[in-house]
């Protein structure tokens, strides 16, 4: 996500900075307690919903199992290193906040006043999960919902166990019996979009 590490910047490359401004725009919105914790497990079950139902994901993110839950790596890093795009800086406004013995309350993140996100860039089915997602978690705290991520046999805790903390969640882990695409199309789904983000076409 930094500027620094995407030397291409394509139109597709641009157009999924869009659909990610437009997820997370939709999520700040329309759900409440919505800091960098809480946006990113939302993030993570959009992007794992969508790819058990769709065989891709929305943003294109990695997640890692972290100790707490699920996290966004390319979205955490930025955001951590202030190295954002600038089309994320123009977008959205990032404060940490400090509480009164100077510690980390953990990272604000509001849409800026006069930025134009629209949700066009997400297709029908994007914007279907998404707002499924929203309205599952409008109300839930970050705790809340790392309860749900942590409970046993889902994508964070198969990895936490079998691979052990900060390794790479594998999509496929969300596959289930609930599925209604086979697993090597879903799979391939998944393998044209990483090539496609890869140079830079989506």
């Amino acid at each position: 996500m930094s500027a620094k590490s995407s030397p291409i910047d394509s139109a597709g490359a641009k157009i999924r900075r869009k659909r990610i401004l437009a997820a997370i725009a939709y999520f700040l919105k329309n759900t409440r307690n919505c800091r960098k914790t809480k946006l990113g497990k939302l993030l993570f079950f959009l992007d794992f919903t969508h790819f058990k139902k769709y065989g891709t994901s929305v943003t294109g993110y990695d997640y890692i199992a972290m100790p707490k839950g699920p996290v966004p790596i390319q979205l955490y890093e930025a955001i951590t290193n202030d190295s954002l795009h600038e089309d994320f800086r123009k977008a959205l406004s990032i404060v940490e906040e400090i509480d009164d013995d100077g510690k980390s309350k953990g990272f604000m993140i509001q849409v800026r006043p006069k930025a134009n996100i629209e949700t066009k860039w997400l297709s029908p089915k994007e914007l279907h999960v998404l707002e499924e997602v929203a309205t599952i978690f409008r109300d839930a705290t970050a705790a809340q919902m790392s309860e749900i991520t942590h409970l046993k046999n889902t994508p964070w805790e198969k990895t936490l166990r079998e691979k052990g903390p900060n390794q790479v969640i594998d999509y496929k882990l969300a596959l289930d019996e609930d599925i209604t695409l086979g697993t090597d199309e879903l799979e391939e789904r998944l393998r044209i979009q990483r090539e496609l983000q890869a140079d830079g076409r989506a």
